[in-house]
């Protein structure tokens, strides 16, 4: 199988190309404008597939087609937004030759135009498919699991990549492109226009039971799902999609300049895309890791619904989750399955079972989540996470209303001055073996009061679910400070990882946040907890681990919180 690839050495058909690398019998031809560039490409690969560079200018696809004769065109190049006056060439071209035809498109109006060449397509036995990534065809598969139970009515969402995954120029110039422009979509029924990059929301992506991305601002961008996604779902009222790339400050400055743009009329930012191309590429701080969310609003069985769908990626696997949807269509093809012919947008090229096959064998994650609401505070903040918790844990969390829990722990202290303080302050246990511990638990306000008595020392905490910024987060409140924290479910533990935190309700500094391991799970039939606190620049400021049981005059249900300090 001979797939000719315009684009090929660049940012989304060179990740192509490595996630074909180990599918023997295919020949992957490089094309680009520059020889040198798609040379240096091949010579640096590795695998079983068969790379040839090409030096090409898709203004002569027709002549490339008819000379090395390849099965399947993959347009890797864009931007698709300014394609020119002929903007279809290359699909013209591919259903004049006979050749399939898969592109990255990621303009809304390129992708819904496409099917006016349906009837072509078909006569000639074609299979012309737009828009083949993760906008629209990932969204797509998403939505068709979550119809199945629901009728969806409203759709928003978006993509975070990795501030270290590097952004195309093409990319960056269909981004200023839009930045201001118009941007056709759906709202309250009926289709509006809004300005790209001008609105922006929150969101936090949070794979149930993984540590979650950082809440991020997400900003209105022009995709296919805006136009393609609403007639799938007869009753869809409402989409709103976005991207919220890093670091924040440069997203914020795209925001104003876009809205100056909208404002006063200006033209298009595209001559400032080679220096937002170099600036967003050397800004590169914070966690490896990207990920994306769809929520829903919709009805399920006579009552309103809020559902959501979560995708995190670790390291260097995040950025190549574009260019997965044309991946698994050509495994598909390698295998003998090969798309109807016909010109459309590629909404139902995948279903979610065939990228989650692709994404098994790399460091993705997802899952889905209710976020209706009305279940116990940890199971709401896990998810379906929760039911995989060892069962003396899911028994502590899954109670309600005021019990006792009662145990032992050794306890371990910080020597110096600052832990002394703290401890005396916060009221935490003193050193010792065998140490009798009783943990109260008691609703209030919408969250918890767990009163703790580990020897002589008495200490109290109000834990609740977190809203806004600390979305899918715990919240722990020690009097006037409170700690977001993540629960990341890891084999046979529970632990609680450090997110953010505030005094008075001010947030202060990440590099300040105490650390240090907090872990449930189960040891020998019982609630086993260890649980460690330090401080930056003071270290250990206490640790205790041991275990708990249900006091015998309340053995019937069990707790609902975890213990912290």
């Amino acid at each position: 199988m001979r797939v000719l690839i315009l684009g090929g050495y660049g940012v989304f058909g060179g990740r192509l190309v490595r996630l074909l690398q180990d599918v023997d019998g295919l020949d992957l031809i490089v094309a680009g404008r520059s020889l040198a560039r798609a040379q240096a490409f091949c010579a640096a690969h590795r695998g079983a597939a068969r790379v040839e560079p090409l030096a090409l200018d898709r203004a002569d696809i027709a002549a490339a087609l008819a000379a090395h004769r390849p099965d399947l065109v993959v347009d890797a190049s864009g931007p698709f937004q300014d394609y020119g006056p002929q903007p279809y060439r290359v699909i013209e071209a591919c259903i004049a030759a006979r050749v399939d035809y898969l592109d990255f498109a990621d303009g809304a109006d390129f992708v819904f135009g496409v099917a006016r060449f349906d009837a072509a397509a078909k006569a000639a036995g074609v299979a012309v498919l737009s828009g083949v990534s993760s906008f629209p065809v990932l969204t797509a598969a998403v939505l068709r699991a979550m119809a199945s139970t629901l009728e969806i009515r409203a759709v928003e969402g978006g993509i975070a990549p990795s501030p270290y995954a590097g952004i195309g120029l093409n990319v960056m110039r269909a981004v200023l492109g839009y930045a201001g422009g118009p941007v056709r979509l759906r709202r309250g029924g009926r289709p509006v226009e809004a300005r790209g990059l001008t609105e922006s929301r929150r969101f936090t992506v949070a794979v149930p039971g993984r540590l979650p991305l950082h809440s991020l601002r997400f900003s209105l961008v022009d995709v296919p799902d805006l136009q393609v996604l609403p007639p799938e779902h007869p009753a869809m009222t409402d989409i709103w999609m976005g991207a919220g790339p890093l670091p924040e400050a440069l997203h914020r400055v795209l925001n104003l300049l876009a809205r100056a743009r909208a404002r006063f009329g200006l033209p298009a930012l595209t001559p400032f895309s080679r220096l937002f191309h170099g600036v967003l590429n050397r800004l590169r701080f914070g966690e490896h890791r990207g990920g994306m969310i769809v929520s829903v609003r919709g009805r399920a069985e006579g009552r309103d619904v809020v559902r959501s769908w979560h995708l995190l990626a670790e390291g260097d696997d995040g950025p190549l989750i574009p260019s997965m949807a044309i991946e698994a269509l050509i495994r598909k093809r390698v295998r003998g399955e090969r798309p109807a012919a016909g010109a459309r947008s590629a909404v139902r090229a995948l279903e979610l079972a065939d990228y989650e096959a692709v994404f098994a064998r790399r460091a993705i994650t997802v899952g889905f989540r209710d976020d209706t609401g009305g279940g116990t505070l940890y199971r709401d903040v896990l998810g379906p996470a929760f039911d995989a918790l060892p069962a003396p844990v899911r028994a502590l969390h899954d109670g309600a209303g005021s019990r006792r829990w009662t145990g032992s722990a050794r306890v371990r202290r910080g020597s110096g001055p600052v832990a002394r303080l703290v401890c005396g302050l916060v009221g935490f246990p003193e050193p010792g073996r065998d140490v009798p511990v009783e943990v109260v638990f008691a609703p209030e306000a919408g969250g918890e009061r767990w009163t703790r008595t580990i020897g002589n020392k008495t200490f109290a905490s109000v834990q609740e679910a977190g809203t806004g910024r600390d979305r899918y987060l715990l919240i722990e409140r020690f009097g006037i400070a409170a700690f977001a924290l993540a629960l990341v479910h890891d084999g046979d533990r529970l632990l609680f990882v450090p997110r953010r935190w505030s005094l008075l309700g001010v947030p202060m500094p990440r590099f300040l946040l105490p650390s240090g391991e907090s872990v449930e799970t189960e040891r020998d039939g019982r609630f086993a907890f260890d649980i460690t606190v330090r401080a930056p620049l003071v270290g250990l400021i206490v640790a205790y681990r041991g275990t708990l049981a249900p006091a015998a005059a309340e053995a019937g249900p069990a707790g609902r919180s975890a213990l912290m300090a």
